[in-house]
């Protein structure tokens, strides 16, 4: 235990002593939070009282797992008339998982033994946690940024063509149900309990970042059916099947709304119906958007940027997921969250399709050096351009331009018969030897 620690204690146990100090009657126990603990490592947490016991008092102290965690010291004896220092307990973590210290004793002289429970939590790797909150931000940024290449592009082209518009009606009906499951999942203490009865374990598989990411995911999404609206989109629409889907995904989230509130299904079984609508959104979102690829033999109009965020994006959730499960050894949590993982995989099998179809399949040309002039241009160039069919002899035998002699009547029109400038005698090596050098 590092001095930062017992200075943190210490600190938190003055202040919780003031606080007890001012209820009048009886002796008050004030414990501290523990920090996370790896295997075959301990961690430590503090026990003060607010005032002297009358009597002799003993205090156990027992784990609710203790095959996770247990207390090295397990009875604490108080004197009468004895305030001591804070008493520091060690608590020895053994396997991965979650448990709770608590207290008891058999006197009504400490008020709050039953209000004693400390959080112990027994992770493989301590870096292996930290190591998964930075990847949880990684992946929010890259997903959450993955919508602005899109955006962008519409921007600057102004126009959405190219962008299938049925992608984006099964986008935003699969974030809103994402988001509903996350909220629900995240705030609700009645359904959390209502998963830990159903998976076990103390992990819930939705973290913040998970809420902020579903949260600005459908705003941009807004943004970009906005865009949709007031740049041009040629003859693009939502297509009948797309509009049958979504109205029958809400319409299904709808009833079972009504089911949920007549105690029917439980409310963690409705949340997990809107993370089954998200997830077999994902599984049809991208198919509309990579046929329109295949159709135009283009992907124009669809953000590259967009994918290799994405892919970013989805390879570092699914390897979150993997860490989270065996650091706390809570592989339920891996399945518990089918839509997570489901989305990540699926995610990233469209972007390998999609950067197959950027980058191999329908790559933009970009020609180096020369380039093919349009077949308009070649016609009137080759019209124009003289051939050997329509070249003309002249007295000597050697093909002659006709357009040659035309230029000739130009200048005999010019300057006249007299005035027109001669051209340069022929060479003749009998009449014109060459020069000798001279040495």
């Amino acid at each position: 235990m590092k001095l930062g620690s017992y200075i943190g204690i210490i600190l938190a146990i003055q202040v919780s002593n003031l606080r007890a100090a001012k209820t009048s009657g009886g002796v008050y126990l004030t414990v501290t939070k523990a920090d996370v603990v790896e295997i075959g490592h301990h961690t430590i947490f503090a026990i003060s009282f607010s005032a002297a016991v009358k009597e002799t008092t003993n205090i156990t102290l027992y784990s609710t797992h203790p095959s996770i965690a247990s207390p090295m010291l397990r009875t604490v004896i108080i004197e009468p008339g004895e305030i001591k220092e804070p008493i520091a307990i060690f608590v020895h973590g053994m396997s991965p998982g979650e448990a709770h210290i608590r207290a008891r004793n058999h006197s009504d002289e400490i008020k709050n033994i039953g209000d004693i429970n400390v959080d112990i939590k027994v992770v493989h790797s301590k870096l292996i946690t930290d190591i998964n909150a930075v990847i949880g931000w990684v992946y929010f940024v890259a997903w959450s940024i993955s919508f602005y290449p899109q955006v962008w592009v519409n921007f600057k082209r102004k126009c959405v063509i190219g962008l299938n518009f049925d992608f984006l009606a099964y986008n935003l009906t699969g974030f809103l149900a994402y988001l509903f499951f996350n909220v629900g999942l995240f705030w609700s203490h009645s359904v959390q309990s209502e998963y830990f009865d159903k998976y076990g374990g103390d992990v819930i598989p939705v973290q913040p970042n998970d809420v902020f990411f579903t949260i600005h995911a459908v705003v941009l999404t807004l943004i970009t059916i906005f865009q949709c609206f007031i740049y041009d989109r040629g003859n693009q629409k939502v297509s009948t099947v797309a509009k049958v889907l979504v109205s029958g995904s809400w319409l299904f989230a709808i009833v079972s709304l009504v089911l949920t509130i007549v105690h029917v299904i439980t409310w963690l079984t409705y949340l997990y119906y809107f993370s089954y609508i998200k997830l077999g959104v994902t599984l049809i979102k991208y198919v509309p958007q990579a046929y329109m690829n295949f159709r135009r033999k283009s992907t124009e109009g669809w953000s590259i940027g967009n994918v290799l965020l994405d892919f970013t994006g989805g390879s570092l959730s699914m390897l979150q997921l993997f860490l989270l499960a065996y650091n706390n050894d809570e592989w339920n949590s891996l399945f518990g969250d089918l839509t997570k993982f489901g989305l990540g995989l699926f995610s990233i099998l469209f972007d390998l399709l999609f950067i197959t179809q950027h980058y191999i399949l329908y790559r933009p040309k970009h020609r180096a050096g020369y380039e093919s002039i349009p077949d308009s241009t070649s016609a009137t160039i080759n019209q124009s351009t003289p051939t050997m069919t329509n070249q003309a002899h002249d007295s000597n035998g050697q093909y002659r331009n006709p357009s040659d002699q035309s230029h000739e009547n130009n200048l005999s029109r010019m300057y006249g018969d007299f005035g027109r400038p001669s051209p340069p005698p022929a060479y003749n090596p009998n009449v014109n030897p060459p020069h000798a050098l001279v040495t």
